[in-house]
């Protein structure tokens, strides 16, 4: 799938599941729970033990039917890694311009992550598909739509704060999708073992994107 391709899908899924699994087999059955509730834009973080074998056991499982990503690359190394286990895109938290280049340079969509309106102007001019504004917890929609201002050409996906109570305002506010981590997903649940809780959380979530996006 080309990177036009993966973007266009992301941008109509309008939600990304962030994973950062405690095990490479208890991703797998966070993963199979989000699908069964109708999640499947899925970035598996490098913060999972052994992510990119992760990945490769995802994609032999579910093939297209997942869009799949890896996350919190920190180190120019994991971009040729997530390529080969054949991610879709490839996320940072940093605008690092070493690593930007890195992923840019590669065939994979890229998200590169900025707060600040200068990092959000760095990050794109390094190439950036899109901007990843993190955390989103600490500026909320509102400032994506102040950010919209001088910058209404940069795709904007903020991860973190994301919750059922405010994704209409994130898309109010212009955003090209959401990520979203723990209040998708929450560790509690997943410690327990409660995957059809976490199948009925992601339809929900699902719902909830599918409405703002329709408002």
């Amino acid at each position: 799938m080309g990177n036009q391709a993966v973007l266009e899908k992301i941008n109509k899924l309008g939600l990304v599941a962030v994973i950062r699994g405690p095990s490479p087999e208890l991703t797998i059955q966070m993963v199979e729970a989000l699908v069964t509730g109708g999640v499947t834009g899925i970035e598996i973080t490098y913060s999972t033990p052994d992510a990119a074998q992760v990945v490769r056991s995802l994609l032999s499982r579910y093939g297209d039917a997942l869009l799949l990503g890896m996350g919190t690359l920190t180190e120019i190394c994991q971009v040729e890694e997530a390529q080969s286990a054949g991610a879709n895109f490839i996320v940072s938290p940093i605008c690092e311009p070493s690593l930007a280049r890195a992923m840019t340079a590669s065939s994979l969509a890229c998200m590169i992550g900025a707060l600040t309106p200068s990092e959000v102007f760095q990050a794109y001019t390094l190439g950036a598909d899109v901007v990843k504004i993190f955390p989103g917890s600490l500026v909320g929609p509102a400032y994506i739509k102040a950010l919209k201002g001088p910058f209404p050409y940069i795709p904007l996906m903020p991860t973190g704060g994301v919750s059922l109570d405010n994704i209409s305002d994130w898309f109010a506010a212009g955003v090209f999708a959401v990520g979203a981590g723990s209040e998708l997903c929450p560790p509690d649940l997943v410690k327990a073992g409660q995957w059809d809780e976490i199948a009925r959380r992601a339809a929900v979530f699902v719902k909830t994107v599918q409405s703002a996006r329709n408002t």
